[in-house]
């Protein structure tokens, strides 16, 4: 199966229909309902295929390009100094950044994985996500946070590429943005969510969940976090979260992949869940651990001396931080060389008051420039 390196496509694809600011003109006085309906087709439609050539003549420039993958669309964003990611359209999953380093070449930060589909398609886990559920009276929104349409590009890649995504749940009861920033020295996630119509406050619970590459856990080292409480619990499982194999299917194949939903019972099964504090500065990521730290400073480091590599990850809007490690059992430099890290709030969830609109972001940040 042939999959062009850094650009994977994603399971289960939806279509996307062009963003609403960019209608033609006889579309123009199409009314505000009519035109959320049509941002709620982009999430739900079953036939309308992702228009690359549309988006290529709309949004090209800027330092962006559009490329077609299968049934999906990679959106690269490059900047004049040589960082450049790669979005995946419609899941907003990032699945590369390379930061240029001060040796004047870049360096993958981000891990992923791919795999065959049930029906043949290359299925991407790992990359830079997020997923969030919403609740609203006790009931579960649907919304999703991995269905996004195309709404604007701006900056200039002289400065800093920012791509702005819309997502609506049916109904309008919730709108929300998600902006892509790629700066010379970092990439930044944003989440923006709106309660619009609901006649009571809603809650958000989930996380921003990114795949660091790493040589090995045993070579990674978490620094900055002494002092912080943190609760042992189940790693979080999504639809883009890469999981290792059981113990007996690890020592047949070392280099197998199992889905999330399969391996989360096995992973967290043999995690016990316990409250602690972070005794150390430079914490050893060598064992397997599944850690949502409650009291962690802004920014931490996350340092790889097998790769010399070192990343700094900053958060807002959230309190708790998820840290994860498959431990340091498997190949270095294999599918399981990584360690997850991200902002969240599962222990404890976001509450937005009818009308408030939330923000949260997630910020990797290159130091090495």
């Amino acid at each position: 199966m042939a999959v062009t390196a850094s650009i994977f496509s994603t399971p289960s694809p939806l279509p996307l229909v062009p963003p609403l600011k960019h209608l033609k003109a006889s579309h123009k006085s199409a009314s505000i309902s009519h035109r959320r309906q049509l941002s709620v087709l982009a999430m739900t439609s079953i036939s309308l295929p992702i228009n690359v050539d549309y988006l290529e003549t709309e949004f090209s420039g800027h330092g962006v390009s559009f490329q077609g993958v299968g049934d999906n669309c990679a959106v690269k964003m490059g900047m004049e100094n040589g960082s450049v990611a790669t979005l995946m359209l419609p899941s907003g999953l990032v699945t590369s950044y390379k930061p240029i380093m001060w040796h004047g070449a870049t360096f993958e930060v981000l891990h992923t994985t791919v795999s065959e589909g049930e029906a043949g398609e290359a299925v991407v886990r790992g990359g830079a996500s997020m997923d969030f559920k919403i609740h609203a009276d006790g009931c579960s929104i649907p919304w999703s946070s991995n269905h996004w349409s195309l709404q604007s590009v701006r900056g200039s890649p002289e400065n800093s590429i920012q791509v702005e995504l819309l997502s609506l749940s049916p109904h309008s009861m919730v709108e929300a943005k998600f902006l892509v920033t790629l700066d010379q020295d970092s990439i930044s996630s944003e989440l923006i969510v709106a309660n619009t119509k609901s006649s009571s406050a809603i809650e958000m619970s989930g996380s921003f969940i990114s795949h660091l590459k790493v040589s090995t856990p045993d070579a990674t080292y978490a620094v900055g976090l002494q002092g912080s409480n943190y609760h042992s619990k189940k790693p979080i499982s999504s639809e883009f979260s890469i999981i290792p194999p059981s113990a007996s299917n690890r020592r047949g194949n070392s280099d197998s992949l199992s889905t999330p939903n399969e391996k989360e019972e096995e992973e967290g099964s043999s995690t016990e869940e316990s409250e602690g504090e972070e005794d150390d500065d430079y914490a050893h990521m060598t064992e397997k651990m599944s850690r949502i730290y409650t009291s962690a400073p802004r920014q931490f480091t996350i340092i790889d001396r097998g790769r010399r590599n070192s990343v700094v990850i900053r958060r807002s809007g959230l309190e708790e931080v998820y840290m994860y490690s498959p431990g340091s059992e498997h190949d270095w430099y294999g599918n399981y060389a990584y360690v997850c890290v991200g902002p969240s709030a599962k222990l404890r969830p976001l509450v937005v008051a009818p009308g408030g609109i939330w923000r949260g972001s997630q910020c990797i940040h290159n130091p090495n420039l």
